[in-house]
């Protein structure tokens, strides 16, 4: 398809093109990935959106949350919801199972929602390469909630944050052993910390869960949203059941006091213009790793020569 044919496509809202536009910008062809850049540079930024980043322990249900999410925002007639799930990669075959479409078969009928599950490849952090750019073709396209499903929770995956407005922590009930093995990477980053599967016998340990979370909280400092530190916000901590539609109005009134409270007055255009420095600064980042295959010979030919890596990395940026 022609770039006009692309824009063309995403201005109406025709999900098959927003697909093939998502698949330009994930190709490792750099004309392909140039035509997606353009088409979102034509669109130009959609400040008025409300992204959601959502991470969580293996098995704590992150998919049926979102799904139960979903489908109470649609409620809302001019909400259409675009859900960006990242699967991981197999470190032997590379490939990924992507079978988010199938765990939440109620929202991918839904014709408000749009729902994109990406591999992760190499990726670290929790995202695919191209996720940001997959997201901003979906606003192109008047999605004006994106929820975002990292691969799963790890100390080191907190990039998220760097694409969401707002971060959501979802965790099984029973946190004694998730809270020594999470500690403060992805605790300091979370908005709103979910306690799901709070029904049956599972739903007392849930509440004790939610309160072990809760006094870890007050041993950390408030998180300042904005670098001026104008705006504090205290982390909430909720129990909730998907499967059961429990604790999702509670979910959304806490983000929604979280977007009047800490991203009201102009104050999301800011947070957005810093997570814009952390993006382009990882662009740089990435192009220079790209391009360090061209120095193999060279780094071979130093290590030869007794000459040390830190010495040589230094003899290369010159």
């Amino acid at each position: 398809m022609t770039k006009e044919e692309l824009i063309q496509g995403i201005s109406k809202g025709d999900t098959r093109t927003l697909s093939r536009s998502i698949t330009l910008a994930e190709s490792t062809l750099e004309k392909k990935r140039e035509l997606a850049l353009e088409v979102i540079e034509h669109f130009g930024p959609q400040n008025e959106t409300f992204r959601i980043g959502i991470t969580g322990t293996p098995g704590a249900g992150k998919s049926t949350f979102i799904e139960a999410i979903g489908m109470r925002l649609l409620q809302d007639k001019n909400r259409k919801i675009a859900v960006l799930s990242i699967d991981p990669s197999s470190g032997k075959t590379h490939g990924s199972i992507l079978g988010d479409k199938t765990r939440m078969n109620k929202l991918s009928s839904h014709d408000r929602a749009y729902i994109r599950p990406s591999a992760s490849g190499t990726q670290l952090g929790g995202l695919a390469k191209n996720t940001r750019l997959a997201m901003l073709l979906c606003e192109a396209a008047g999605y004006n909630t994106i929820l975002i499903e990292s691969v799963g929770v790890g100390q080191a995956e907190t990039e998220i944050a760097q694409l969401a407005d707002i971060f959501t922590l979802v965790l099984n009930p029973g946190g004694g052993d998730e809270l020594q093995g999470i500690k403060r990477g992805i605790m300091e980053m979370a908005d709103i910390i979910v306690i799901n599967k709070a029904d049956g016998d599972s739903e007392r340990q849930a509440s004790l869960t939610a309160k072990e979370y809760s006094m870890a909280l007050h041993l950390m400092p408030n998180k300042d949203i904005t670098s001026n530190g104008d705006h504090v916000w205290i982390p909430k901590v909720i129990t909730a059941s998907a499967l059961n539609d429990k604790g999702i109005d509670v979910f959304w009134n806490k983000a929604f006091d979280f977007e009047k409270q800490v991203l009201g007055n102009d104050q999301k255009a800011i947070h957005r213009k810093e997570q814009m420095l952390y993006w382009a600064k990882k662009s740089v980042q990435d192009l220079l790793l790209a391009k360090l295959g061209n120095y193999s010979e060279e780094i071979e030919k130093g290590l030869k020569e007794g000459k040390l890596p830190e010495a040589l990395a230094k003899q290369i940026i010159k």
